[in-house]
């Protein structure tokens, strides 16, 4: 590529656009812009520029972010630009914006957890997880919305708004990681950081057609657990491509002390079965239903046309594998139950400004006995056990990520029943993202991967899940995917040209 060097020696975003237009900067993978900027092609102060423009433009419509930190990330890129001229190391994701759940601390600015009570609360150091995004050479332009404490799968709350889908103004990026996913989706940098407790990175990716990571149980620290041996939420990347999510991966992946799931915590080696694209070894459990009682017509479409390219290459699906509880009743109890004790201290000062949505579950998770808790943690090691015999006789679960497209944003996920194909299908946790909590309970690799559009022109998604610690099988089964039926070349057009 040629381009015209500026005066530092560093071509410059504007040079760079000139032979393209300024969207597809914007949309240009993370691992991509990291070589040009190796390269001297591409300045990270005139890229971040660019990402904070598009922010700018976009934050009235998508109100995505909770803190945009334009200021820090013009300061960190023009480091980053030295760190390139003075011919010094860089890091995988050198130069590269990235925004960072509003869960999650970063020092300096508000972790406001999508709630009034936290509204001034700063975090005094950045989480283990940004400091190895910063190391990595990542400049944070942001943190990214979230509902109250991540209650939910959608992505509103009384002390922000109401966030939005790029692809859809009207519809819901997911949650608890929509901010990230609407981020992402439009443009607004290449990568943002969510978090999994229930579906919450793996939920947005499905909605807003990005690939979602959930990583092995301890792979990844998660050092904001409050009950650490107990934990069944996963810090993780959301991106536009396989590559982009595997790069991220590594950078995050390693031992904290505050976390004891990581102290033992191993990657498995890509499985010599998937070394070529001759799938002809491998064998996949398909579960079309997990707790939900459909899945509509065209979310089914595009995940059999999956399942049919990996067939293509070689690959045995099996429709009637080992039958699996998928203890929807027992998760609930779980969950519910956990915002009970977790947020009973707000409620004197606070309940009048708490999302309707978490005081429904708290109120309905009080009602559990300890007697309940307790089976419903029986049910979880009983619901491992059965996947791990899964595991004996195949290589890969696959499922739909949701059971249709994103939700209207008016969707109340205590009460409103998810309508898939003009049937009631239960509240969101039922009926619409059932496949996903199973692995969160369980600590299975799981990632969500782009599978097409549905009849309403919003993104479809499929699951993977893969071994314990075979994060790198499950994304070599995502990167065959993307070979075959490519999709980041599209982009939300009419947002874009709203």
């Amino acid at each position: 590529m040629q381009t015209r060097m500026s005066a530092t020696g560093v071509a410059r975003a504007d040079d760079y656009s000139a032979a393209m237009p300024d969207t597809d900067l914007l949309f240009m993978p993370a691992a991509k812009a990291a070589a040009l900027i190796r390269a001297k092609e591409l300045s990270p102060v005139e890229y971040i520029d660019a990402v904070l423009s598009a922010i700018e433009r976009a934050q009235p419509k998508l109100n995505c972010f909770a803190t945009v930190m334009a200021d820090e990330a013009r300061r960190d890129a023009k480091a980053a630009e030295k760190a390139v001229m003075d011919g010094a190391k860089l890091g995988p994701l050198h130069g590269i914006p990235i925004s960072i759940k509003d869960l999650v601390d970063v020092a300096g600015v508000h972790t406001r957890h999508g709630s009034a009570i936290f509204e001034d609360n700063v975090a005094t150091t950045d989480d283990v997880v940004v400091q190895r995004l910063r190391a990595a050479g990542a400049i944070v332009i942001g943190k990214a919305t979230s509902p109250e404490f991540g209650v939910k799968g959608l992505t509103d709350g009384p002390s922000f708004g109401i966030t939005r889908n790029p692809w859809n103004l009207e519809r819901t990026p997911g949650g608890s990681s929509g901010g990230s996913a609407a981020a992402v989706a439009a443009g607004l940098g290449p990568l943002s950081l969510g978090t999994d407790g229930a579906g919450s990175i793996r939920g947005p990716a499905s909605c807003s057609g990005l690939v979602g990571l959930k990583a092995t149980l301890g792979a990844v620290p998660f050092d904001l657990g409050r009950d650490a041996f107990a934990n069944n939420i996963y810090a993780g990347p959301l991106s536009r491509t396989i590559t982009d999510a595997a790069v991220m991966h590594g950078v995050l992946v390693g031992p904290s002390d505050k976390d004891p799931w990581s102290l033992s915590s191993s990657q498995r080696p890509l499985s010599p079965k998937l070394i070529g694209d001759d799938l002809s070894s491998v064998r996949i459990a398909y579960y079309e239903l997990t707790a939900n009682p459909r899945v509509a017509a065209d979310v089914r479409s595009n995940t059999r046309a999956a399942l049919a390219a990996w067939e293509e290459m070689g690959a045995e699906i099996d429709e009637s594998p080992i039958d699996v509880d998928w203890i929807e009743y027992e998760g609930r109890i779980l969950y519910q139950a956990n915002f009970a004790v977790f947020c009973e201290q707000y409620l004197p000062k606070w309940q009048n400004q708490m999302d309707p949505v978490l005081l429904a579950f708290m109120d309905r998770g009080s009602k559990f006995s300890l007697s309940d808790f307790r089976k419903a943690q029986y049910a979880r090691t009983v619901l491992f056990r059965t996947i791990q015999r899964v595991f004996d006789q195949y290589d890969f679960i696959v499922t739909p990520t949701n059971s249709r497209t994103a939700l209207d944003v008016t969707h109340d996920a205590a009460n409103d029943e998810v309508v898939v194909d003009g049937v009631k299908c239960g509240i969101t946790r039922q009926g619409w993202t059932s496949y996903q909590y199973p692995f969160n309970l369980t600590g299975h690799p799981a990632v969500a991967v782009p599978s097409g559009f549905g009849k309403d022109g919003l993104p479809t998604s499929v699951q993977i899940v893969g071994k314990w610690g075979a994060e790198a099988d499950i994304l070599r089964m995502g990167a065959l995917l993307e070979q075959t039926r490519p999709w980041a070349q599209h982009r939300p057009d009419k947002f874009l040209e709203s």
